[in-house]
């Protein structure tokens, strides 16, 4: 299989009728990703080759958990067919909005609460599996659910050293540090809240798409806002009138920008390696 085509006899395996067409679109670097459209409605339709049913799971359940208060495409269905696995979601159009609802949007989603830090589920990614056990701790769930399994991965690709690994430990100890006299309440994040998993419908509406949900510090989500762009000023202002955010927090992003550059870091190799290191050296 490729992304130009799935076979008419794979396609009919689908619990959709009536399909009058197939076409590949683009749906990121992990999944393939097809339009398909029936006499009735249009569709999302991801497949990961050679992966269980399973391999949706966590992506459905962070759809459900937001779409409890925010926008987002819905599951339709998902199984395997011949040993790959699929989501079938709604087709949204592709429209334009105002980052300020967007702002608001994200807020929203953070207000929804839980008891303590995690997910009820975890999440293989390329490189590791993502620890959601939950934790009445952020401190704990932070450092250790996190960061220490995310250097490991790090140290097995070849992309950490001797100096990392000091300016590591200093701001370990200054977030743990930190969050020993601060109090944090579990919000529900998106998880991968940049720029490409955010959209806006034909009716200027915001939706989230794509998520990596976790109950953890909703700060956690806006520090990936601010890694690659995209996320306009109106964007923070809405955000901020609606949830708003606390005081001091330029100095306290930079922890958790972290963790999203040293994935890209061992995903992608040194090119994010001053990135990260410009990070470790304030430490």
């Amino acid at each position: 299989m490729n992304n130009q085509q799935l076979s008419t006899n794979w396609l009919a395996q689908l619990p959709l009728n009536n399909i009058i067409s197939c076409e590949p679109v683009s749906g990121g670097d992990i999944n393939l990703a097809y339009q398909i459209t029936t006499t009735n409605a249009t569709y999302f339709v991801k497949v990961q080759p050679k992966h269980p049913s399973s391999y949706f799971d966590h992506e459905i359940l962070g759809l459900k958990e937001i779409g409890k208060v925010a926008n987002v495409p819905t599951p339709v269905a998902h199984g395997e067919i011949d040993g790959d696995a699929y989501l079938v979601l709604n087709w949204i159009t592709n429209g334009y909005g105002d980052q300020y609802a967007l702002g608001q949007e994200v807020a929203k989603m953070h207000q929804q609460r839980n008891e303590e830090f995690g997910f009820p589920d975890n999440h293989q990614t390329k490189v590791l599996v993502k620890n959601n056990h939950w934790n009445p701790s952020w401190r704990d769930f932070y450092i250790n659910q996190r960061l220490k399994p995310e250097i490991s991965a790090a140290i097995k690709t070849g992309r950490w050293n001797k100096w990392r690994q000091t300016h590591f430990d200093r701001m370990v100890a200054k977030f743990d540090n930190y969050y020993s006299t601060t109090e944090v309440r579990p919000s529900l994040l998106h998880g991968d809240l940049w720029a490409g998993n955010f959209m806006f419908n034909q009716e200027h509406q915001p939706y989230l798409i794509d998520p990596d949900c976790v109950y953890g510090d909703r700060e956690f989500d806006l520090a990936m806002t601010t890694v690659f762009g995209g996320f306009d000023e109106q964007f923070y202002r809405g955000y901020n009138d609606t949830y708003p955010i606390k005081p001091g927090i330029n100095d306290r992003l930079p922890w958790y920008r972290f963790y999203y550059l040293c994935m890209h870091l061992i995903l992608f190799g040194e090119s994010y390696g001053p990135a990260v290191d410009q990070i470790l050296s304030n430490y």
